[in-house]
């Protein structure tokens, strides 16, 4: 993920940079609704590309503010289990 982080920086950070952060997190709201549009209609081709438009602005907003989500996602997520504290819907 960093080599996909850090090329995504080579080519649209200096963007990035002029274009702030807030309109950066706009950008990423934007694309969470498309997906979630793409996720109602169930079209598995448009998930995929809005979860790559989603993916896309997260790394940019990292390579903003100079973030490593990607280490904090394994540490938190594969190093540790924090399913056990999320509210899930029971089986029934």
């Amino acid at each position: 993920m960093k080599d996909l982080r850090d090329e995504i920086k080579k080519r649209y950070y200096d963007l990035d940079r002029k274009s702030g952060e807030l309109f950066l997190l706009a950008v990423l709201f934007e694309e969470v609704g498309e997906l979630a549009e793409a996720v109602r209609k169930g079209v598995k081709d448009d998930v995929e590309e809005e979860l790559a438009d989603v993916l896309f602005m997260i790394l940019s907003l990292a390579n903003f503010f100079g973030v490593e989500p990607d280490i904090v996602l394994v540490e938190k997520y594969l190093q540790r289990n924090p399913s056990d504290r999320w509210d899930l819907p029971s089986d029934g």
